[in-house]
């Protein structure tokens, strides 16, 4: 029993270790979107001019692993973790007029976080996606710095109102003409929903999927179309 009592103890310790580990960087997360993202741009070149946060962050998220015991502050580490490693490749990179100008952007670029050495793509579709199966929102949080991608936030994604961010975001985008496009019944969606099609017809269907969100829903017999997706930075001018 005493062994036992132990085992339990220095578990507990490790695992509160852990999550003021993970406290911490997404404090310090929570600060650098608030500093360099406003209306879902982010100010790439002042990050450029001054990297030292954006290092600090880097190296951070490094020597910061997540367990899936904890699922929130999984999701939560795994998405802001995106999100910043974005914003890392573009400015190694900035100027440029979209992240497609780098070769490897999303599937070749590696980065040691987590403690994992993974590509965006990888913390995407192997982290996120496979792990949630049946959590379509995933898409209108990662944001891949094009304007054509839901807008980044400037805040950091929290185990705590995880929830929430999620609801908010998703139905944010669902809600914007310029991502939903309804003209009579014509209407013209993001490429999202075609390049994953299949994460949103788990739940019933596109339409199904973008009307539990709307406010206004689309009509029946809609003729549902594809607009390009753009590509152009989502930077701050």
């Amino acid at each position: 029993m005493k062994h036992k009592l132990m085992f339990l103890f220095l578990l507990f310790g490790i695992f509160n270790v852990s999550s003021q580990k993970s406290d911490t960087y997404f404090n310090a997360l929570d600060a650098f979107f608030k500093a360099h993202v406003n209306d879902g741009k982010v100010d790439y070149k002042a990050i450029k001019a001054n990297p030292i946060a954006l290092t600090r962050l880097i190296e951070m998220a490094k020597n910061n692993e997540v367990s899936m015991n904890t699922p929130d502050e999984y999701q939560a580490f795994w998405i802001n973790t995106y999100n910043l490693l974005v914003i890392k490749g573009v400015v190694d990179n900035y100027p440029l007029h979209s992240p497609l100008d780098v070769d490897g952007f999303f599937d070749k670029k590696q980065y040691e976080v987590g403690g994992k050495s993974i590509t965006l793509n990888g913390i995407e579709n192997n982290l996120l996606r496979a792990k949630f199966p049946n959590e379509p929102r995933f898409h209108f949080v990662l944001v891949c710095a094009g304007l054509g991608c839901p807008p980044i936030i400037n805040e950091a994604y929290r185990s705590k109102t995880l929830e929430n961010q999620l609801e908010r975001q998703t139905e944010k985008a669902l809600n914007d003409p310029n991502f939903i496009r309804v003209e009579g019944e014509n209407v013209k969606i993001s490429q999202i929903f075609e390049w994953y099609k299949g994460d949103f017809e788990k739940g019933g269907g596109i339409v199904e999927f973008i009307n539990k969100f709307r406010r206004s829903k689309l009509p029946r017999g809609a003729q549902i179309g594809y607009y390009p997706y753009d590509w152009t930075l989502n930077a701050l001018k």
